[in-house]
């Protein structure tokens, strides 16, 4: 369930039990408020997931720019081949 208030969005959510008792010490040592501290957490994690996305994104654009490399190579390969042999 999602409110909207202004600039902040109002979430209810359920937590496992070990998530829950693991946050509030952290937020009890640190002296971070719950919600500043959970907004910090999904920020940090959504940065993750975009950074890993981009990591796919390169590892699969660097695999098509290999293989339109090495063609590349074959052809100037063959060009040199076709000019020695002049």
């Amino acid at each position: 369930m999602v409110y909207t208030r202004g600039n902040m969005k109002t979430l209810s959510l359920k937590l496992d039990k070990e998530i829950f008792e693991e946050t509030e010490a952290i937020i009890k040592d640190t002296k971070v408020a719950r919600n500043r501290y959970i907004n910090q957490a999904l920020e940090f994690y959504n940065n993750y997931q975009k950074r890993k996305k981009l990591s796919s994104e390169f590892a699969f654009a660097s695999t098509l720019s290999k293989e339109s490399s090495t063609e590349i190579i074959a052809e100037f390969d063959a060009l040199i081949e076709e000019d020695e042999a002049i």
